[in-house]
């Protein structure tokens, strides 16, 4: 075959602009767009200027604010920003760009906090594994490298199975201020190669509960659901601080757009903002990042009772995106399709083929957005006639399925979003017969106020001729007295209207949790005729998938109905098990897959690695 066979072969079967209009929020942590760091440069260096004013003690908190329409490139700015401090280290980053419960924002950003930190830095280990042995180095006044230190974990473990105590005492000497040495605890037992250890500490510093076996083993404290809110902006402030004397830190909110408000009527926008101006009163050392539209900034975050208070703090400085002039719109073309060739091994005629540098700067003439220059150019990207006629929602669809792929384990844990992904395939589907049962709607669960988070929607529907009331409950805690809380409330189908609750869950229920057990044998009896369905995250990924489409959907210039469309004509609803095993006949078995937290799942068998070689003849551990 020819190599122009092999050109135009490579455009009309790989389009790089299809399904790619919008930054992820796996384009901000994973690979990234194409990046033309010419384009709105003035906003990326404000940051990296800001970043070194801190660095070097001109500032302690440099607060920022970028505002753009829609499209105009506010997340690809984000996106360049993460990359560029991946590389350089001169920074931690921490990334926020949604928040389920805005009356929870400070439990929401903890949750966030703790799991931007386990992104890869710029040592090749995680931002949480950085910090780590940062703290030990400076308890130690040692240089080993984060991956010395996990090399060694396993061995000294076995040697001493308090090594971790031993550790976080040295640290708590040099960091009197923490008032929550599990904090310090949680932070080295990330070093653990072994990932069930570096999960559960990371889901302790995430604000989450842990099996109680699993906590004791740990030596952290879980913390009661009531109190969660309350501790979590101390537990941030306290990372914060260990942060900000080893680096600064860049918090970013990004897209913070929803159309709830709070139990006071505030926006999302403006929670956002009052968090961040908490932050910058509390942070040691860094740059507080806010992206935000013009018409929110002016109409909402400048409306707010203390705005001076709060814009005096997150915007030291307001930075205007620009749209693209002609010799812009060439640019980035020009780099998109670099990437793309160079991926494919190819060398086009010119660096913009196929498409017509008249036409490229004729669109460049109409100041156009980003958006719009890349939604041209996947339109136009062809070379001959396909035959394939491809739904529009497909790209997206496939695009979130590929991110899921590496980071489905972070909304395993996450009841609103899971919550949220089964609503929407619940609602696709209302009016069909699925397993006997016709879908009539799907409702929320009137609850008292003392009642609300524990159920999380109601399929109303009739199942030979008999209405059908089923309260489904995501219900991944780990904590016995939450899932304890969740299950009395499932099993009372007369306060709640119902005729059969449905747990969802993937991991066992702590046999020592007697009241949980109780609740749960009377759910699964004949009398009530519950459900246990067993959450897998291979059934639950399509489902997460097309929530997120359709929670962008406006960046994608995408429709509602055109989003509805594409799950019906695929069928990724109707087909998936967990749907179908909700609707079916309960069986009142608990599932045999289910996954036990309280059986030790390390891969390592540590006192087959006690013998670990050191890091040379100096060996942190021993002297510790």
């Amino acid at each position: 075959m020819s190599k122009s066979n092999d050109l135009i072969n490579a455009i009309n079967n790989h389009n790089p602009f299809k399904g790619r209009l919008v930054v992820k929020d796996h384009n901000v942590w994973g690979q990234g767009f194409p990046d033309e760091a010419s384009l709105n440069a003035h906003a990326s260096n404000a940051v990296y200027n800001a970043i070194e004013e801190v660095r070097s003690g001109q500032q302690k908190v440099v607060g920022i604010t970028i505002t753009a329409e829609r499209g105009l490139g506010k997340s690809h700015v984000i996106s360049r920003i993460r990359h560029r401090l991946q590389v350089d280290g001169s920074a931690l980053f921490v990334y926020m760009s949604q928040c389920n419960n805005l009356n929870r924002i400070k439990a929401e950003f903890l949750n966030t906090l703790a799991n931007s930190l386990k992104q890869i830095g710029s040592q090749n280990v995680s931002q949480w594994q950085e910090l780590a042995a940062a703290l030990i180095n400076e308890a130690f006044n040692k240089n080993y490298t984060s991956q010395q230190l996990i090399n060694q974990f396993p061995g000294a473990l076995a040697k001493n199975p308090k090594v971790v105590e031993v550790l976080r005492d040295k640290v708590l000497r040099i960091k009197s201020d923490i008032q929550n040495p599990d904090i310090i605890t949680a932070i080295i037992w990330t070093l653990s190669p072994d990932p069930a250890y570096e999960i559960f500490a990371i889901r302790w510093l995430a604000g989450g509960n842990l099996p109680q076996t699993k906590a004791d083993a740990m030596g952290l404290a879980n913390i009661s659901a009531n109190d969660q809110e309350a501790e979590s902006f101390n537990t941030v402030r306290q990372i914060l601080d260990l942060i900000s004397d080893y680096k600064p830190i860049v918090v970013c909110f990004d897209e913070m757009e929803s159309d709830h408000c709070n139990e006071i009527g505030y926006t999302a926008q403006q929670v956002t903002a009052i968090l961040a101006k908490d932050l910058s009163d509390k942070i040691k050392r860094g740059v507080l990042l806010t992206s935000i539209f013009p018409d929110h900034w002016i109409h909402e975050v400048k409306k707010l009772s203390n705005a001076d208070s709060v814009v005096d703090r997150i915007a030291e400085q307001v930075i205007d995106l620009k749209y693209l002039n002609s010799d812009d719109v060439v640019i980035l073309v020009s780099r998109w399709l670099e990437e793309f060739y160079q991926e494919k091994g190819l060398t086009p005629p010119y660096p913009i083929y196929p498409f017509d540098e008249e036409k490229l700067r004729a669109l460049g003439k109409e100041k156009p957005i980003v958006r719009k220059v890349l939604k041209w150019c996947a339109e136009n990207f062809k070379s001959g006639i396909s035959d394939v006629i491809e739904h529009p929602v497909e790209a997206a669809y496939n695009q979130q399925i590929a991110a899921l792929e590496t980071t489905i384990q972070d909304y395993m844990e996450n009841k609103a979003t899971l919550a949220q992904a089964l609503r929407l395939a619940f609602t696709t589907i209302k009016g069909e017969v699925l397993e006997n049962v016709q879908i009539v709607d799907i409702i929320d669960v009137q609850v008292k106020a003392v009642d609300k988070g524990y159920l999380d929607f109601k399929i109303v529907g009739k199942e030979n001729g008999k209405d059908v009331k089923i309260a489904v409950a995501i219900l991944q805690e780990s904590g016995g007295l939450f899932v304890q809380a969740a299950l009395k409330r499932l099993i009372r189908y007369k306060d709640f209207d119902l005729t059969r609750g449905c747990l969802v869950r993937s991991k066992q229920i702590s046999k020592g949790a007697t009241k949980a057990q109780n609740y749960l044998s009377q759910l699964l009896s004949r009398d009530l005729g519950g459900e246990w369905v067993l959450l897998k995250p291979e059934d639950i990924k399509p489902l997460l998938a097309l929530h997120f489409v359709m929670k962008g959907r406006e960046d994608d210039e995408l429709s509602e109905d055109q989003i509805i469309d594409f799950i019906r004509q695929k069928r990724i609803a109707i087909d998936n098990y967990l749907i179908r095993e909700i609707l079916s006949d309960p069986s009142g078995q608990i599932p045999k897959d289910a996954i036990d937290e309280e059986i030790e799942s390390s891969n390592i068998t540590l006192t087959e690695v006690a013998d670990v070689v050191s890091v040379g003849s100096d060996d942190l551990f021993q002297e510790s």
